[in-house]
């Protein structure tokens, strides 16, 4: 049995995996916080491998350490309070794990850009939409302000904003948030990165307006060939727009796969867990069953599988044993000693 997600297209995304290069590629990533309360690891072992025109979704409640991720994968976690180590951190073919400030400087914003979960605080409020986004031409490719104009504007409308000429001049207050939205996202796209890592990016809008905003996101990964990781906590999103998951929870990655391995049929109780808590078109009067507890705090994870307290199929063994990841078929993978079981439920 496969789960149904609210008539999202699952079920047409993610069944193959397109045969365009590795962009991005991470091996055995860590995140230590070192701070007044001692050492913690808001990341520990996670993987991943991004490739052009392709989506992947990092998915898990708050807490979980998606966020943290996309903050070391772009290089902007404080150095005096995080270390970040991997086995790989490979952009293109460049070391992401050897750069220097200056290094990064050439790689961020230019090769890989973020998109951040408020629009309103990386917006500044006193200059107008379309000088910010004409500065990144001015600033990265040294054009003129009449040719920065010209391709802010060609850009204003490539994501969607109305009246784009006009808008130009428009601060942000007089942007809604979706179309707010639009302008970071307009930013981020300017000098054509090779991957955009979108964290939480609808979370602060209507339902409506978040469809068409991801609607843009799925329509920018096919016209371009770059890269998109999408940082997200909703199972619907991450249906809708991803061709990979990656499954979080308490810093650790627990499952991945394509969309339809992970979210089709989860292997792990975590992801079960996360698809059952997910109103069902199909039957209205299946109750929904949440997750019992909380997540651990980072600087509290539970020994062996963190998710053992909270998980219905836990032994013995799962509270002393991290258990391995391992590969059930294609791309699927799981960190569950009691796969099968959870493969039985369904």
């Amino acid at each position: 049995m496969t789960h149904d997600l609210q008539g999202s297209s699952v079920g047409n995304r993610g069944s193959q995996l397109r045969d365009d290069s590795v962009v991005l590629e991470v091996e055995n990533l860590q995140v230590r916080l070192d701070d007044a309360r001692g050492s913690s690891y808001p990341v520990s072992d996670m993987s991943l491998r991004l490739r052009q025109n392709e989506t992947l979704a990092i998915l898990g409640e708050s807490g979980s350490g998606k966020s943290v991720t996309s903050l070391a994968l772009m290089g902007l976690l404080n150095s005096d309070k995080f270390s970040v180590h991997a086995d790989r951190m490979v952009l293109g073919q460049t070391d992401l794990s050897t750069l220097d400030p200056r290094g990064w400087r050439s790689v961020r914003g230019v090769r890989m850009a973020m998109v951040f979960q408020d629009p309103q605080s990386s917006l500044n409020p006193v200059q107008t939409i379309g000088a910010q986004i004409a500065e990144m031409f001015i600033l990265h490719d040294g054009a003129s302000r009449r040719d920065a104009k010209r391709r802010a504007i060609e850009l204003m409308d490539r994501v969607r904003i109305p009246d784009a000429a006009r808008r130009y001049s428009a601060y942000p207050h007089q942007f809604s948030g979706g179309m707010r939205q639009r302008v970071v996202i307009a930013i981020a796209l300017a000098l054509n990165p090779e991957v955009l890592i979108a964290d939480e990016p609808t979370t602060a809008l209507d339902v409506t307006v978040q469809a068409r905003i991801l609607e843009l996101f799925r329509d920018l990964a096919k016209e371009s060939r770059m890269g998109v990781v999408l940082i997200t906590h909703d199972v619907g999103v991450a249906a809708t727009v991803a061709d990979q998951v990656n499954v979080m929870y308490a810093g650790r990655l627990v499952e991945s796969g394509t969309t339809m391995e992970v979210l089709g049929n989860p292997s792990h109780p975590y992801t079960d867990g996360l698809l059952r808590a997910v109103p069902s078109t199909a039957d209205r009067d299946t109750p929904l069953t949440p997750i019992p507890g909380s997540p651990p705090l980072l600087s509290d994870v539970p020994s062996g599988c963190a998710f053992h307290p909270r998980c219905p199929f836990a032994r013995a063994d799962c509270s002393t044993t991290i258990p391995d990841s391992r590969r059930l078929g294609g791309s699927h993978t799981t960190a569950c000693s009691y796969s099968e079981e959870i493969y039985h439920v369904h």
